[in-house]
């Protein structure tokens, strides 16, 4: 994930953001870099933004997404 001049997240919440995402790709043997790890972290960006703002939190609702 890329951190912009001006971005509406502050570090922590992009760490959030982050931790979540490293730890829904092992559970799913997904390498970080593909193509479906940028999907689950835009769809990450947007679960958080409607509330799932902790690594708990956001981590079940991106096993629960249903895109995913």
């Amino acid at each position: 994930m890329t951190l912009f001049m001006g971005s509406p997240f502050s570090f922590e919440d992009v760490e959030v953001m982050r931790g979540a995402l490293d730890s829904w790709c092992v559970e799913k043997r997904i390498d970080v870099k593909s193509a479906d790890a940028q999907f689950a972290a835009s769809a990450a960006i947007d679960l958080f933004q409607s509330g799932h703002n902790t690594a708990e939190k956001l981590l079940d609702a991106l096993r629960e997404h249903r895109a995913l």
